[in-house]
């Protein structure tokens, strides 16, 4: 942390040089639960704007800055927030397990918040519960996790932007092609279910780092379906393994959120000297108060 009282956070889907400048890096439920835990006077947060807000809604007290106004997401702008409380009113006695790509007013109309982490278990335990769920905002994911567990959840229509590209097609003509060793295939569950049915791994963006730290076989070729920040993480971890970003189309190998690569070193660095930055002052006391309730059941499960 730095002198002022100043923690700087950064997602993995930054760039690498970015990832450098922070305190911590990590994905969704790491940094919420580092910045809950830090408690520092000032965050900046070098990730997109619902994870910020996840900061602010855990720590009130705490200034909250986004280097760059703009870094948004898919998920959040594919969803009208009134259409979103009126599907969800269709479904009253359902809990509304929402995903963490959600701004603070989705988050609002929640019971419980997940991560790709830990969702498969928080579905697991409300329908063990006897309850009927409904799931958003993201629809691949909400699809695989009816596949996977012949779940019936009905869910919103959004999708990640980055994550929708992954063809499947693509993948298994890459899986064809010579490679030393033997291949495998690793995908965010925002990924679309027939590239989800071919993967050996699917999980959280952790999940995913932990699989390649720990698999037991040099010289494999590993597939991996995200954002392509987090190849850096894993080649660190991992040099004598050959890891490529799951192809989205015929000659295509690259797939970058163009909201969290507008965290630069410069507009980082700026934000960590001057404050500079979108600062998530804009949230009401009602606001903060309706979407906590659902993200300290994450937190919890967590």
């Amino acid at each position: 942390m730095n002198n002022d009282n100043t923690l700087v956070l950064a997602h993995y889907y930054t760039e690498p040089e970015v990832q450098k400048m922070a305190d911590y890096v990590g994905d969704s439920l790491d940094l919420a639960q580092h910045a809950q835990r830090e408690k520092p006077k000032r965050i900046v947060f070098a990730g997109v704007k619902f994870m910020a807000e996840t900061a602010k809604i855990l720590n009130p007290d705490t200034e909250v800055i986004l280097p760059d106004s703009d870094s948004t997401c898919s998920l959040v702008e594919q969803t009208d927030i009134i259409q979103l409380k009126a599907w969800s009113m269709q479904y009253k006695d359902h809990t509304h397990v929402m995903y963490i790509n959600s701004s603070a007013k989705m988050k609002a109309l929640a019971d419980v918040i997940v991560t790709s982490r830990i969702v498969d278990d928080v579905v697991a335990a409300e329908y063990a519960k006897g309850n009927k769920v409904i799931f958003s905002p993201d629809r691949n994911m909400g699809a695989y996790l009816n596949y996977q567990y012949g779940y019936n959840m009905p869910t919103w229509s959004a999708v990640c932007e980055v994550h929708e590209k992954f063809k499947a097609d693509e993948l298994k003509r890459a899986m064809r092609g010579w490679t030393d060793g033997g291949k495998f295939v690793l995908a965010h569950p925002e990924s679309p279910l027939p590239v989800l049915e071919m993967a050996d791994y699917v999980g959280s963006t952790k999940g995913m780092l932990d699989w390649v730290k720990k698999h037991p076989y040099n010289f494999s070729t590993i597939f991996v379906a995200t954002e392509e920040g987090l190849l850096y993480n894993m080649r660190e971890l991992r040099p004598d393994l050959d890891i490529r970003l799951a192809p989205t189309y015929s000659g295509c190998q690259c797939n970058a959120c163009p909201y969290m690569k507008m965290n630069n070193t410069g507009n980082v660095a700026e934000a960590i000297k001057t404050g500079k930055g979108l600062k998530i002052d804009y949230l009401s006391d009602s606001d903060i108060e309706k979407a906590y309730k659902p993200i300290a059941r994450m937190m919890e499960y967590a």
